[in-house]
């Protein structure tokens, strides 16, 4: 198994390439700066459907009122998410080029836009239809926000554009600078559009959902289901982000999956779709990556080693919420050669069983999606419509993961109270070498004084894949930071999102799953006049526990 382990490891460069890949983050940003919207899309549709369940129907023109606020958010996605990936990987291409030509990203999503309409939505009389629009357009949404701005870099970085006078204020400059790629990637889709209908008969976002059918048959298959989580959960294991390389890979599924789902339940078929948001927030990562919720309980209640009880009992509200970077590294369980097993094939086995329930019992598969931070039961309970089924298959999973886990836990307790009972003796021993010292005065030990040396408040950032782990660190900061009374204040972010307020910012702090980025990250900062810090994994969950240990940590890299 160690073996096993030292070869996973030797990986971890390539894995932290995959992972840096731009244009995985590009669709992973996208899908970030859109998840709002889709939120805000399903509370309507949550109000419009939950209460069918209960053999409630709202009058039709409620219903439609209600409807009408989902399909004109979620109806037009791929339109809003060809634009945010279109950007995000824009942002990407500018870190790279010299700060005095750098690309329009604004510019850049507008013409997305158009781009994505020529080759995504079919004409109709009057106008265009919404059919790809929505989930069917993400695939092409994809394609367009990946070409757009290469189009762009070919331009700005060659300096071909239109030259004006230095007289000419910047922001008209700007516009004459901007048309020729505009021009160009305007007319490279709109040839395109005329040439793929000409020879294939049809849109280009009906045809790759064609093409790409079997893939999306097959990772809703057991053994595509099993490559997907058992990779995430792998990723993890190595201590990098794995939702953050593999789902964005499969986004346009699970969005694709879901809707097809909510489609059929609302036509009185069966939901059969597996792959869906719900089924990795709510069935596979049972609090959070390697489904560690009953984990986390077994180190809280049962775990004689002391070391255990206190991460467990530390860790047991995030986990409940699906934020489980404190027992991954407190425990820890990255790298733990004794949860290796357990941590990929618990995933696998949730997913599995959640299968079996959707193919063999009828249970509908996800047809909502709820916010990845409800605790998994009721994201269960409340994302496949209340199903009667659901209510047998959460208190399952959670059997067969404490089932799982068990007998890795008990190995690794009986370890760690050898351990513990051993530092005991030693230091026991220590002691009873030592000369005993006279204390002549007894003098009270003085606090240390946390000082700032700046006068204006100073603003932490602290970044990590979701913006959840990092909130744990940035609330710790501020807490410490009213208990010693000094102007500090810190907030948390998703990475990405960071890009265009570097500069608000005294220091940025970068979780350690998404250590990968650090490069990167820190050359940004460098340009703006920012400073930047990562941390260790211990470290940084020492640290979420100990506020002003946290703002002392802060306040020596800013006045550093």
């Amino acid at each position: 198994m160690k073996k096993l382990i030292a070869l996973i490891e030797k990986m971890k460069p390539f894995f932290e390439k995959v992972s840096n890949n731009p244009y995985l983050r590009a669709i992973r940003d996208g899908f970030l700066s859109c998840m709002p919207v889709i939120l805000f899309s399903s509370i309507f549709l949550l109000i419009a459907c939950v209460p069918n369940a209960w053999g409630f129907y709202w009058p039709t023109n409620v219903n439609d009122i209600l409807m009408k606020a989902y399909n004109y958010s979620m109806g037009i996605l791929a339109v809003l998410m060809v634009a945010t990936i279109a950007k995000s990987l824009t942002d990407n291409i500018n870190g790279k080029l010299p700060k005095l030509r750098q690309i329009n990203n604004v510019s850049v999503m507008i013409v997305s836009i158009i781009c994505f309409l020529l080759i995504a939505v079919q004409p109709v009389k009057g106008g265009f239809s919404s059919d790809f629009m929505g989930t069917k357009g993400l695939l092409s949404a994809f394609v367009v926000a990946f070409i757009v701005p290469n189009i762009y870099k070919l331009f700005v970085k060659n300096n071909v554009t239109i030259k004006l006078p230095d007289e000419v204020p910047h922001n008209v400059a700007q516009t004459f600078e901007d048309l020729i790629p505009l021009a160009a990637s305007v007319l490279f889709f709109w040839l395109f559009d005329l040439v793929f209908r000409q020879v294939t008969g049809e849109v280009f976002s009906a045809w790759i959902l064609d093409v790409l059918k079997p893939l999306f048959s097959a990772a809703d298959g057991y053994v595509g289901l099993a490559i997907i989580y058992g990779a995430m959960a792998m990723f993890w294991f190595v201590g990098i982000h794995g939702p953050s390389i593999v789902e964005p890979a499969v986004t346009a599924i699970y969005i694709a999956n879901v809707e097809a789902n909510l489609k059929l339940h609302q036509a009185g078929q069966h939901a059969s779709y597996v792959l869906t948001h719900g089924t990795s927030y709510f069935i596979a990562t049972i609090g959070g990556t390697g489904a560690t919720l009953m984990l986390t309980v077994m180190f809280a209640f049962l775990a004689r080693s002391k070391q255990l009880k206190a991460v467990g009992r530390t860790s047991i509200i995030p986990v409940c919420f699906a934020v489980n970077e404190p027992i991954l590294f407190g425990a820890p369980i990255v790298l733990n050669p004794i949860f290796f097993v357990p941590f990929i094939l618990t995933p696998i086995f949730n997913v599995w069983i959640f299968k079996f329930f959707i193919d063999n019992l009828g249970m509908s598969g996800f047809i909502y999606i709820i916010p990845w931070t409800t605790p998994a039961p009721i994201g269960l309970i409340l994302g496949t419509g209340f199903a009667k089924l659901a209510f047998i298959l959460a208190p399952l999973l959670l059997v067969v993961d404490f089932v799982m886990y068990y007998p890795f836990f008990k190995v690794y307790d009986r370890e760690l109270v050898i351990e513990e009972a051993e530092r005991a003796k030693n230091e026991l021993n220590e002691i009873s070498k030592e000369k005993p010292v006279v204390k002549l005065e007894e003098k009270p030990v003085e606090k240390v004084k946390i000082e700032s040396k700046m006068d204006k408040k100073q603003l932490v950032l602290v970044l990590c894949a979701s913006g959840a782990t990092s909130s744990m660190l940035a609330n710790a900061i501020t807490k410490g930071a009213k208990q010693e009374g000094i102007n500090v204040e810190s907030i948390a972010m998703a990475y990405g999102q960071h890009k265009d307020v570097i500069s608000d910012y005294d220091l940025i702090i970068l979780a350690p799953q998404m250590a990968s980025m650090y490069e990167e990250l820190k050359a940004d900062c460098s340009s703006k006049g920012t400073k930047s810090a990562t941390t260790t994994g211990k470290e940084y969950v020492k640290l979420t526990r100990d506020p002003v240990g946290a703002l002392k940590f802060a306040l020596d890299i800013i006045n550093g």
